[in-house]
């Protein structure tokens, strides 16, 4: 049975409105009061109705995320720490997959049919700035991933660039000269705005070196799948000078290398050392195991929902744009240890 605050103020010998008081924190409360009060609560097991309280202020306690695939490891990992970070807000989270259709980013950024949710967080593919910027009108709203809109909008990401560079440095500071890069796309082809960003941290390691870019260590992908990384990596070792390192532009792309890698019988990381990015869990338990660009995707989700909320609650404020940190993350696949 719901314990009410009626049950509560019986068990004090107080008033409902004293009880009230006491539960929202009210200051002028004497001392004696409260404790009786704080007793009878916790002898009733009285919970708050965060729902009842979130519909007395005009608000439902629902968000919406919406990002691209939740079949893709690092979005499904990212929705879980986002879920559990929504709840120290009072807020559950309805979780979308757009696959990147604008139509379907124009349907969710409108607010779900009916501005059934308190804030979006939405990580865009196929709408442009000028739309998002229309939508945020409409519903409160923070971007992940790339900047599209010219900080108009609150926005939260990492630095993909830095990122990439810091991977493929690794690398080269192990002593390897062909780096290979797998993740390059064509731009209408792409699921996300990481491949590009990827591509010029990767393209400015080498650079930096006194050397070129080789084209031909450079395949391109239609996505971001166990199999076009596997089938890349079966390219890169059919070239007359194959690599002898590899960074993927994710961990999904790097797990396919490593298992072409291991039907050709090629030795990481004594061969060819292998980098990954975003830190999946699966990157945890390859063999060997994976060195990986490892975002803060907790610090993402904080970050993003106290964004969120400052939107749904204050008065309108200028937009923010927050990069969150990285680490990169060395394991056995280029002679680092295994996780503990």
């Amino acid at each position: 049975m719901t314990v009410r605050l009626r049950d509560v103020a019986d068990r004090a010998g107080v008033s409902v409105k004293t009880v009230s008081n006491v539960v929202h924190g009210y200051p002028h409360v004497r001392p004696e009061t409260r404790e009786r009060v704080q007793a009878a609560l916790d002898e009733l097991g009285y919970r708050p109705n965060l729902s009842a309280r979130t519909l007395r202020r005009g608000r439902s306690g629902l968000i919406a995320l919406a990002l691209p695939a939740l079949d893709i490891p690092y979005f499904a990992e990212l929705a879980g720490v986002t879920v559990a970070a929504a709840a120290t807000h009072g807020w559950t989270v309805l979780v979308d997959q757009t696959g990147g259709d604008p139509d379907r980013e124009r349907e969710v950024a409108a607010g779900l049919k009916g501005h059934l949710i308190d804030g979006l967080l939405l990580s865009p593919v196929g709408l442009g700035a000028e739309e998002l910027e229309r939508a945020a009108s409409s519903v409160p709203m923070v971007l992940l991933g790339e900047r599209i809109t010219r900080g108009a909008l609150d926005h939260v990401a990492v630095d993909n660039v830095a990122a990439a560079r810091a991977a493929t440095e690794h690398l080269l500071g192990l002593g390897r000269r062909r780096v290979a890069a797998i993740g390059y796309q064509e731009p209408e082809r792409a699921l996300s705005g990481v491949a590009p960003l990827r591509q010029a941290g990767y393209e400015e390691a080498i650079a930096a070196r006194g050397m070129t870019v080789d084209a031909a260590l450079a395949p391109t992908v239609a996505s971001y799948g166990r199999t076009e990384g596997a089938e890349a990596m079966h390219r890169l070792l059919d070239l007359p000078e194959p690599p002898d390192a590899v960074f993927c532009f994710s961990d999904v792309l790097a797990l396919g290398a490593l298992r072409t890698l291991a039907v050709r019988r090629v030795r990481v990381p004594e061969e060819v050392a292998v980098v990954g990015f975003d830190d999946i869990e699966d990157g945890r338990f390859s063999t060997p195991s994976l060195t990986t660009v490892a975002p803060d995707k907790a610090g993402i989700a904080t970050t993003a929902l106290d964004l969120l909320r400052h939107r749904v609650e204050e008065p309108p404020h200028p937009a923010r744009d927050v990069t969150v940190g990285f680490e990169l993350v060395v394991r056995e696949s280029t002679g680092g240890a295994p996780p503990a």
